[in-house]
Formats: structure tokens, sequence, C-alpha cells
């Protein structure tokens, strides 16, 4: 995160620079734990690759090596029941 990117999200959020910080850094360690990818992070194979993609040479010179970017990786996530209503319509 970017100082100028620090500012927008505390200033957007009316928490301090230094909070968005620290936080941010939290996240980042959580999602750069073996934990984490052994549970929610799978990545595809190359059946998972749609056809159209595969099997069309002007998509795939270029695109190979990019099937990661494009499919992304889901990562499903929602709060316990007892404070959804916290999150909802939250990004």
């Amino acid at each position: 995160v970017t100082g100028l990117m620090v500012r927008h999200v505390g200033e957007h959020f009316q928490w301090s620079n230094n909070t968005i910080s620290q936080y941010f850094k939290k996240l980042l360690f959580v999602f750069s734990e073996l934990p984490f990818y052994i549970t929610y992070v799978q990545f595809l194979t190359g059946e998972a690759i749609h056809p159209k993609i595969r099997h069309n040479p002007k998509f795939w010179l270029y695109f190979r090596n990019a099937i990661g970017v494009i499919d992304g990786c889901h990562i499903p996530v929602s709060p316990p029941s007892i404070i959804h209503s916290n999150y909802h319509n939250h990004k």
C-alpha cells in the first residue's frame, strides 16, 4: 500500500492511516501463511481451462501463462451468523 492509497482508504472508512496500515499488514500475513493456502486456495488444472482459450491459438499464445490471472481463485468467506448483519452491503 502506498501512502496515497492509505490516505484514501483511511479517509473513506474514517480510520487513521496507522490503523489502515496495521490491518493491511495483518491481512497480508494471514493470506500468505501456509494454513490459509492449504484450506482455501485451489489452483486450476489444465482441464479447468475453457476450451475457447485452450484450443484457439489466437488466445492460447498470449494467455497460456496467465490462466490463474484470468480465472482467479475464489475464496468463499462468510461471517458467523450472529454478526452477519454487520457485514451486509459492505465491500
